[in-house]
């Protein structure tokens, strides 16, 4: 009888077929050392690799899962609709019942373009954009990453800032000739060639950042002066901060916003969505070219809309209290045991950030100050998290996901293995 692989087989033979033996550049452990492990299944909070070792997950499939793996709902919503076919190329029901769902939900969104990602849905947005107003410049900000387009990858954050690239090679200077990047957290002066202002409204690619107090707002009244549009890049924050995402939690309304992660409650998907006016300017109806073979792919959107049925405004409320929870016990973990890091929490989401920062007891404002994070001391406590049978993302910059699947006794068991991990990181710092 053959034995099963182990992580170590299976990473072996994966540098061989893959690059880097890993098919998106955050899952590798180049940064924190060691072997990735191989997930062979997963249910609830947890992931269970190939050789049957379980782990406390927090990274959620960076936040695509909100309910816990495998939840009854979503697995059940995807085989029936398997067993209807997988994709048709044509119109469905779902389709229209997600994007009615995501128009109902999203302030300034009235018409909805489903995709099949996250960095088609800003790719998307952005060409949306400079055709409505037929300017070309966009402006993003530093650390905040809105996929892989060659346009938007400037200065980005998440795996872009763990590798230490400021953008990508194969991206030429004319790709990013009219993209601008600008700090975080500080409103930019617009002119008239101004297409669209592109962001995190909260920054969760370089470690978690919040918008100070002003800076949302700021931008919505500089492109109202400039004749720019606003685009929210909500593929983490929408529908995980509550149903209007980050733009009803702060009051701002975007005039484009962009969806993922949550809305397809664990499978491919992407949305971008504004006021009709705007939207009717992407084909057919309109000049701007977009599509996709597995747009709305039906699997995605029976997932999607089983997903976004469980999130009642009793589920957001309890999944921030769980969060606060996590945040509050790790916090207090980290500092008894002489570990220095600083923990941030917006609503939903967790950070963390290791050392002492930019200034002892400050929380990062933007991606200089984010870049200060202990890099090193981040890698030992990821591995004795890991020993212990609790998985954070391999990177520093990533967001910490609490779901529902983390109840209160698992957050308690995870901040006891944060506290015996944190004693044993420091001692080898």
């Amino acid at each position: 009888m053959t034995a099963p692989p182990t992580n170590a087989d299976l990473f072996e033979a994966a540098q061989r077929v893959i690059p880097g033996g890993v098919n998106s550049p955050v899952r590798a452990f180049g940064s924190v050392g060691g072997t990735p492990y191989f997930v062979a299944r997963a249910e609830g909070p947890y992931v269970f690799d190939v050789e049957g070792r379980r782990y406390l997950d927090f990274v959620q499939s960076y936040g695509a899962i909100i309910l816990g793996h495998a939840h009854p709902a979503v697995t059940e919503a995807v085989a029936k609709a398997a067993a209807d076919g997988t994709s048709y190329g044509a119109p469905t029901q779902r389709e229209v019942l997600l994007a009615e769902l995501i128009a109902e939900a999203a302030p300034g969104v009235e018409q909805v373009r489903l995709t099949s990602s996250g960095t088609e849905a800003t790719m998307t947005a952005v060409r949306l954009a400079r055709g409505f107003t037929e300017r070309s410049r966009i402006v993003k900000f530093a650390g905040c990453y809105h996929g892989h387009a060659d346009a938007l990858l400037a200065a980005g954050g998440s795996g872009v800032a763990t590798l230490g690239l400021s953008g990508s090679a194969g991206v030429p200077p004319s790709a990013v000739a009219d993209t601008v990047v600008v700090p975080y957290n500080v409103v930019p002066a617009l002119d008239e060639e101004t297409a669209a202002v592109v962001v995190e409204p909260v920054a969760a690619n370089m470690g978690l950042v919040p918008p100070v107090p002003g800076f949302l707002e700021g931008l919505r009244h500089a492109c109202d002066e400039a004749g720019a549009l606003l685009i929210f890049d909500e593929v983490i924050t929408g529908f995980r901060l509550g149903r209007g995402g980050a733009a009803e939690r702060y009051g701002v309304t975007p005039d484009i916003s962009c969806f993922g992660k949550v809305i397809g409650g664990g499978l491919p998907i992407g949305a971008l969505g504004a006021r009709t006016e705007i939207m009717q300017t992407l084909a057919p109806t309109g000049p701007v070219y977009q599509a996709g073979t597995l747009s709305g792919n039906p699997l995605a959107t029976a997932a999607g809309l089983a997903a976004l049925e469980q999130l009642t405004p009793a589920a957001y409320a309890e999944l921030e209290a769980r969060a606060s929870r996590f945040a509050d016990g790790a916090r207090d973990a980290l500092a008894d045991a002489g570990f220095d890091a600083a923990v941030c929490q917006v609503g939903t989401l967790v950070g963390l950030y290791c050392g002492a920062g930019p200034d002892a007891g400050r929380l990062p404002v933007d991606y200089d100050d984010a870049r200060t994070t202990d890099e090193q001391a981040y890698a030992r406590l990821h591995a004795e998290l890991l020993a212990r049978g609790v998985a954070f993302a391999p990177g520093a910059y990533e967001a910490i996901f609490v779901g529902l699947a983390h109840t209160p006794d698992v957050i308690d068991d995870a901040v006891a293995s944060i506290a015996d991990a944190a004693t044993a990181a420091e001692l080898r710092g």
